[in-house]
């Protein structure tokens, strides 16, 4: 069973998995099947290889953990929280605690063995983030949950195990403290002013364009003005909105072609860099706020975190974001 404690000083949980521990050790080079003698259990015909499928975008008349299909979601082979059994949050002393219900969840983005979004053709995007949006509004029905977290990682460096192109959903039962922080500076923010702070960040940045990287009719991607890592982008919904799965269809699509866009000249800029993304929304159990708005962090991972990083909470970054902002918006795809 994995537990969940949580730091009495800084209010932090933190995940007890051993279970995650006999997942396989990250690997120092990936053995692609398109290497002599490499095997991937996320390509198509090897379904067997990975737990049942829980949903799947499939031709029409194909069986469930059979070939025929586009998306497919299974659990997580070595989860960091399990969904059978109840929270029981309890304390220990000074100590509060409970166990690891949760959900952990692999998308896999296609059936073939492309490596990088970026490598799918453009028409995969929309029903990614369609699944994307499917699964958070699943993991939403569950009353255990509070909170659910899409993320990628690519490459060895950013974590990925695996090199076919996948990723991840982890609901939680807490709010995660980077959600709590973001959500506490928003409604600060808006108490005091009674607008959004990022609508505000938008208007802002769409008004002096140092820092945009794409303008679309409804979604913006820019250089946030405290990048934390060398070309980091943002993006984001023009109308205000807090929650992901509000998306529509229409929505998708738009967003789809700039994330796609993004991940290009990412791609061409720093040589297919290994990176994170994650898309950050509101809590399950709230309804529409008007002081937050949900967006997706893309995190390239070209520097690595050491000492002074962990140890004080800054990060150092070598690229103005204004400079990584000119590069990105000068590249033609």
């Amino acid at each position: 069973m994995t537990e969940l404690r949580k730091d009495p000083i800084t209010g932090t949980w933190v995940i007890l998995a051993e279970e995650r521990g006999k997942r396989p050790a990250p690997p120092e080079k990936y053995e692609s099947i398109i290497t002599k003698g490499g095997f991937c259990p996320f390509c198509e015909g090897n379904e067997k290889k990975t737990p049942p499928e829980n949903f799947a975008l499939r031709v029409k008349g194909s069986s469930p953990n059979s070939p025929g299909w586009r998306i497919r979601v299974v659990s997580n082979k070595y989860p960091a929280l399990t969904t059978n059994g109840e929270l029981n949050p309890r304390g220990e002393g000074i100590y509060d605690k409970m166990n690891g219900i949760g959900l952990h969840e692999v998308i896999i983005e296609a059936p073939i063995h492309a490596t990088r979004i970026t490598h799918l053709s453009w028409d995969y995007i929309p029903d990614i983030l369609e699944v994307y949006k499917n699964r958070l509004f699943n993991a939403s029905k569950d009353p255990r949950y509070r909170y659910g977290l899409i993320f990628k990682n690519t490459g060895i460096s950013a974590g990925a195990t695996i090199e076919h192109n996948h990723s991840q959903l982890i609901a939680t039962p807490v709010i995660p403290i980077t959600i709590a922080q973001e959500m506490a500076g928003a409604k600060k923010f808006f108490d005091y002013r009674g607008r959004c702070i990022y609508c505000d960040i938008l208007y802002q940045e769409l008004e002096n364009k140092k820092r945009i990287i794409i303008d679309g009719k409804s979604f913006v991607a820019l250089a946030p003005f405290a990048s934390r890592f060398p070309f980091e982008t943002w993006i984001l919904p023009k109308k205000h909105c807090s929650h992901f799965t509000s998306i529509k269809e229409e929505e998708l699509l738009e967003m789809a072609k700039v994330l796609y866009d993004v991940l290009k000249k990412l791609d061409i800029s720093l040589e297919e860099p290994p990176y994170n993304y994650v898309i950050h929304t509101a809590p399950f159990s709230e309804n529409e706020i008007a002081y937050y708005h949900w967006h997706l962090e893309i995190l390239p991972r070209t520097a690595r975190l050491a000492g002074f990083e962990f140890g004080t909470g800054f990060h150092i970054n070598s690229v103005p974001p204004e400079t990584a902002a000119e590069e990105m918006r000068s590249i033609e795809i």
